[in-house]
């Protein structure tokens, strides 16, 4: 969890009376956090919104929409190469289930972001204190200690 993170579910969350993050184990990705580690991190640091939820889930996000009546998805995109990406995804979730979803693009000051960016910096000692919620950064920090 980034702070462009937070700045594209804060925003969401000016814009619709609900926003669910929702948040799963991908296996494709080494996760230095467990899903419920993530979900307990995103709470906290999403407590100052009182219309965001976050859940957690497996399988495919178009069953968790159908499941909880979500019709659509907002995506932060930072640059060109994500939303190749993104726009196969939200075609295919649309095909599948109708499900929109919604593009809104990153502020400028988090172009650069990316967890898998921020732990690799992290790890070998670099200040990422302006980059993630002060939980996050204290999480952090203890997990790669450990390490």
């Amino acid at each position: 969890m980034t702070n462009g993170h937070i700045d594209i579910i804060s925003r969401a969350a000016q814009l619709y009376d609900e926003v669910v993050v929702a948040v799963v184990r991908n296996p494709s990705k080494t996760s230095l956090f467990t899903a419920a580690e993530r979900v307990e991190m995103i709470r906290e640091a999403t407590k100052k919104h009182d219309n965001v939820r976050v859940d957690r889930f497996e399988g495919l996000i178009v069953d968790f929409c159908r499941d909880h009546d979500i019709s659509a998805i907002v995506k932060g995109l930072r640059a060109v190469t994500d939303f190749d990406y993104e726009m196969q995804m939200a075609q295919m979730n649309y095909s599948q289930a109708g499900v929109e979803t919604l593009f809104m693009t990153t502020n400028p000051l988090y172009a650069f972001l990316s967890s898998s960016l921020v732990k690799e910096f992290a790890k070998f000692g670099g200040d990422v204190s302006g980059l993630v919620p002060p939980t996050v950064l204290d999480r952090l920090t203890s997990r790669l200690s450990e390490a």
